[in-house]
């Protein structure tokens, strides 16, 4: 059983990046919030070696985005960049499952027929 002060600062990152998600525009609110979603349950019984690697991964993660949601306060939605690029380094380190699944994510950001078709009320 995962000590209660690692269990509490996991629920405690994955609720702050689902918090950070409302400021997404609506369509990569919902892929996002789906996606962490998913690689939480998922990781829920790994190992403890995997476990410190992917809590470091998500803190950068949540990081990344607190920077960037900051940023469009300032500057509005539509002038902010959403996300990073991964160099070939970190490419390099992927499991063959993992470039699968960043690939499927790939294809559901840029689909032409958005899953979603929400729109904002305009005033």
């Amino acid at each position: 059983m995962a000590a209660p002060t690692h269990v509490s600062r996991v629920r405690s990152l994955y609720k702050r990046i689902l918090v950070l998600h409302r400021f997404l525009p609506v369509d990569l609110r919902a892929l996002g919030d789906q996606y962490v979603k998913d690689e939480f349950r998922r990781h829920k019984g790994a190992e403890p070696a995997e476990v410190t690697s992917f809590v470091a991964e998500w803190e950068n993660y949540k990081n990344v985005l607190q920077t960037q949601v900051l940023e469009s306060v300032g500057g509005g939605l539509s002038s902010v960049k959403f996300g990073a690029d991964l160099s070939e380094r970190n490419l390099g380190e992927f499991q063959d499952e993992q470039i699968g699944q960043l690939y499927e994510l790939m294809l559901e950001a840029t689909k032409p027929n958005r899953q979603f078709d929400i729109q904002e009320d305009s005033k």
